[in-house]
């Protein structure tokens, strides 16, 4: 049996698919933020489609673990930059995508 898919955002997801179409998990919105490569709080929010206070939340995370660097741009202008960890781990979680079929089709 071939398997049917259909676009959920960005994702190409097996049409039979029920689990994918509730909220993203927190590893793909990690990858949403990891994507943008060096942007301030404002935009990676809407970016990445995410309150304020998950903003804050995923923030802390990534910057305790060494995927983000906090860079200092004015006063009191901050903004953060993916590290080469951040990329190294979105290279991973891109592939784990790209082998279940979860990515767009090009």
């Amino acid at each position: 049996m071939e398997l049917q898919f259909r676009q959920l955002g960005k994702a190409m997801i097996p049409k039979d698919s029920m689990r994918m179409e509730r909220r993203r998990s927190s590893v793909e919105v990690i990858a949403d933020i990891l994507r943008l490569g060096q942007a301030g709080k404002t935009e990676i929010m809407y970016s990445a489609n995410m309150s304020y206070f998950q903003l804050q939340k995923y923030l802390n995370y990534l910057l305790k673990l060494g995927l983000i660097d906090k860079v200092e741009v004015g006063n009191p202008s901050v903004t953060y930059r993916v590290t080469e960890k951040g990329l190294s781990l979105l290279k991973s979680i891109e592939g784990v995508l790209e082998m279940l079929q979860l990515t767009e089709v090009e």
